[in-house]
């Protein structure tokens, strides 16, 4: 057995769908003999998915598996996903993501301490 991973393509239709085309597209992680049956279980999820996730007023609809790739034994460090990103404004492209990494931080401090901003307001 091999561990792959697998990009999923939904598209999001709201009401409608009088808007602007959304798709989501997701990095799956699949656990399978080979390439065959990793594409089809993860075609399978995707299936899945798409009738948990429709909801009043918003329709999901499974694309397909656009990518598929083995993963090596997991180690720690390793890239599982990289993109290369061209931004007019580099300025505000980092400081979105450093305010982004700052916010993630906040998030994890206040789970592995139990504490929130409102219980910290109140002492």
């Amino acid at each position: 057995m091999n561990f792959f991973l697998a990009k999923l393509v939904f598209r999001i239709v709201c009401g409608s769908g009088n808007h602007t085309a959304q798709f989501d597209e997701q990095l799956r992680l699949i656990y399978a003999e080979d390439e065959l049956h990793a594409f089809h279980k993860a075609r399978l999820l995707g299936d899945k998915d798409c009738l948990q996730k429709n909801i009043a007023g918003v329709q999901w609809k499974f694309i397909d598996v656009c990518e598929l790739h083995p993963l090596a034994t997991p180690a720690d460090g390793a890239e599982v996903f990289g993109c290369i990103k061209e931004e007019q404004n580099p300025e505000l492209y980092i400081r979105g993501i450093q305010q982004t990494a700052t916010q993630l931080l906040q998030r994890s401090l206040h789970q592995f301490t139990g504490i929130n901003n409102m219980a910290i307001g109140n002492y």
